[in-house]
């Protein structure tokens, strides 16, 4: 089932029924496998060894790691960026088939059912995006949990979102750590200071190695005023009940810890006197904003499209076109009606420059102009723009781009793929049976579980792929400079890390998966029969038992 109750994890037996769901989903690769070797079906088997691999090395059993390792390898090699891949030779087959029946049976062995023996100082160190090439650097979050069952289940959840977790068990080696590297966020369990001799000295010796920038959460099992009261003094930020809902604590890791450097403000100058506009453009980078230079304003359009600015900085007086005509020109064409433009002119005339503001334009400087002045206003302008587009464009529940800005994104990015003769994957997603979670939990529920998936999309893939809202439960990704073989490999192991993600309504846990369709260029040569191909494989998809990835063929 798509939409399941499952048990919270309460002790170490939930291992045991964590290997079991690996050996399941093993036992079905290797029977797709046998059925019809492809390429969809060798990517599945790579995510999910992938998978076992990691959480296998951050239990501990070191054999069963090594087995999934060496399996990885070997299956990996079969895989080639041509569609269809080659197909390996039958001693190829026949030595993965060995090797997967090994770790089968490694996953079917009664001793998976106890915990493994942990190192009493570092339960576990894990960062479920490891093979996933993400330009972002995780954030390393540093966990202290007593209850390894606990511990293990919160790890891996924040890490399906991209964070990389260490968790301790005791505090003195917390400290210990801390002192040598500090971490991005602390995760603190109320017990830990509960229990202490001395609550007091527990919070010194804490704020004393802790920087003072470093967030702390404090996770407990108590709702009452004192408990909120001794995470507070302890420096806490956030005050969260076990179990914890991993949506909601990666809602607040986000807010604390991983936001985004900012993005520099992107400013076309355009002035057919070469020094005075290589003479802006210097002052404006100093102020950290990038410029491209235009002394032909006839090329403008290109500049636009090429540049993408957040803002026109435009001479009045220039001999092919005026500021004025230039300006009305580019109001002329949908997509720039919103782009700031302000002059920057030596013209004093009032009437003048307010005929020049009413043609199109939004603000009038007169040179010469103070470098500060200029950044100054510049900065204002940008800045409120930002702001408008960002609720123009975007997405009011996900804040993922709409469905207009998608598409008109996407066709962008795939004309400039075929401009450049560059690569460039589509791909559409769609969760599985989403109506009965809506149904069965409700709507609010539903709502958590459509942004869970959209901050797993925005974390774990790379700030210059382009994601969108496409509409209801169905997102979409533009991967420039990735070819479908690549695609699908990220898509799969997204798919896989969602689909285990625990989401929760008042007292239940349950999981969505989803299922998705890819389509590359130069294999789809235009954007409407990308669109389309990748529409057919998600059909596909859905068609073929859902929570699955499906490459379209070459149209």
């Amino acid at each position: 089932m798509t939409v399941q109750d499952r048990p919270s994890y309460q002790s170490s037996a939930s291992f045991s029924a964590h290997f079991a769901s690996f050996r399941n989903d093993l036992a079905e690769c290797i029977s797709r496998l046998k059925e019809n070797y492809n390429l969809n079906n060798m990517q599945r088997l790579i995510i999910l060894i992938q998978n076992i691999e990691g959480v296998s090395v951050a239990q501990g059993y070191t054999s069963l790691g090594q087995s999934a390792r060496e399996i990885k390898t070997l299956a990996s090699a079969f895989l080639q960026p041509l569609l269809p891949p080659p197909p390996p030779s039958p001693e190829q087959i026949s030595s993965l088939m060995n090797k997967l029946t090994g770790l089968l049976d490694l996953l079917s062995n009664e001793t998976l059912a106890a915990a493994p023996p942990v190192a009493h100082s570092l339960a576990v160190s894990i960062s479920a995006t490891n093979s996933l090439q993400d330009s972002r650097a995780a954030r390393r979050i540093f966990l202290l949990e007593s209850d390894l069952a606990e511990c293990m289940q919160l790890a891996l959840q924040i890490g399906y979102f991209g964070y990389s977790v260490q968790s301790y068990s005791n505090f003195d080696d917390l400290l210990g750590a801390i002192q040598q590297n500090p971490p991005s966020a602390l995760l603190m369990d109320l017990t830990f200071m509960e229990n202490s001799e001395n609550e007091t000295d527990f919070i010194q010796r804490l704020r004393r190695h802790l920087p003072d920038e470093t967030p702390v959460i404090s996770i407990s099992d108590h709702d009452d005023i004192s408990s909120r009261l001794k995470a507070a003094r302890a420096g806490s930020k956030i005050y969260f009940l076990k179990p914890v809902n991993a949506g909601s604590l990666v809602d607040a890791l986000d807010r604390l810890v991983a936001a985004e450097d900012p993005i520099p403000y992107r400013i076309l100058i355009i002035d057919d006197d070469n020094m005075q506009a290589s003479i802006n453009a210097i002052n404006l980078r100093k102020a950290g904003m990038e410029t491209e230079v235009l002394t032909e304003p006839l090329k403008v359009f290109q500049s636009l499209q090429e540049f993408n600015p957040d803002l026109i900085l435009l001479d009045i007086y220039m001999p092919e076109c005026t500021g004025k005509d230039l300006a009305n020109i580019i109001r002329q064409v949908e997509a720039y009606v919103s782009i700031p433009i302000v002059y920057l002119s030596t013209e004093t005339d009032r009437d003048i420059q307010l005929d020049a503001v009413r043609l199109g334009g939004d603000d009038f400087l007169t040179k010469p102009i103070k470098p500060s002045h200029l950044i100054s206003s510049i900065s204002a302008r940008v800045e409120r723009y930002r702001q408008l587009r960002h609720l123009m464009l975007r997405d009011s529940l996900t804040g993922l781009l709409n469905h207009t800005t998608l598409k008109e994104r996407f066709a962008q990015e795939a004309n400039r793929a075929i401009r450049q003769n560059r690569s460039m994957a589509y791909a559409m997603i769609d969760l599985d049976s989403f109506k009965s979670v809506n149904d069965t939990y409700g709507h609010a529920t539903g709502d958590r579980v459509l942004k869970t998936l959209a901050q797993m999309l925005t974390r774990r893939l790379r700030s210059t792929d382009i994601i969108g809202r496409y509409g209801g439960e169905e997102f979409a990704v533009v991967l420039p400079n990735t070819n479908g073989s690549e695609a699908a490999l990220i898509i799969d192991q997204l798919r896989i890390g969602f689909g285990r993600v625990l989401h929760r309504a008042s007292d239940k846990e349950f999981t969505v998966t989803f299922s998705a369709g890819i389509a590359s260029y130069p294999e789809c040569s235009t954007p409407s029969l990308l669109a389309e191909a990748a529409d057919r494989a998600l059909y596909d998809a859905k068609n073929q038992g859902r929570n699955q990835v499906v490459i379209a063929p070459p149209s």
